[in-house]
């Protein structure tokens, strides 16, 4: 009998990490250098400044909209820096493509706003770290949120888009990656 249960207990837990929400990429790795492609192309850096695609899945019960962030905790600023914020995804997407944080190609989904970052530009704007730092650590971030569409116009600070996102999420899933110059 305690066998059977043990079973049982194992056949349930690894249905419901199955379940989980989850992000994933085919161009960026958990814990992993980014490439070069990613980094930001301005402040001193030469990158190719393509947003990596994502792809999410599981998202939560009652999940009407998503928000995709990017921030690097590592930044010496005192308060970290804002590579990527995106809303209003709508709830029918399971990710974005490659280059989706270009606002002028048209490759992010329809009704989605890419808000300000702290590049002072809108989409996705990559990693610059100082020359030398060890590694920086990059957050990708997606929110499942129980709101169809957040009221913020998109010149929005990622401060603001933030406690919109707190204040609705149903479920968060994360890709953490790294950069060093």
């Amino acid at each position: 009998m305690r066998l059977f249960v043990s079973s049982l207990c194992l056949l349930f837990a690894g249905h419901a990490w199955a379940d989980t929400f989850s992000l994933e990429s085919p161009d960026i790795h958990a814990n992993q250098l980014m490439a070069k492609a990613q980094e930001y192309q301005g402040f001193g850096c030469d990158g190719g400044n393509l947003s990596p695609a994502l792809q999410w899945h599981n998202p939560p019960a009652g999940t009407r909209s998503f928000a995709v962030t990017v921030y690097d905790p590592d930044a010496p600023t005192g308060s970290g820096w804002w590579h990527w914020v995106v809303f209003n995804i709508p709830a029918d997407v399971s990710g974005l493509t490659r280059g989706a944080g270009n606002p002028t190609s048209g490759a992010a989904p329809a009704g989605a706003v890419q808000s300000r970052t702290d590049y002072g530009s809108y989409g996705f704007g990559g990693a610059c770290p100082p020359v030398g730092d060890t590694p920086h650590r990059y957050q990708f971030k997606v929110y499942a949120l129980d709101i169809a569409k957040l009221e913020l116009p998109p010149d929005s600070s990622a401060a603001l888009v933030g406690f919109m996102l707190h204040s609705h999420q149903l479920g968060v899933a994360e890709l953490e990656a790294r950069y060093q110059r």
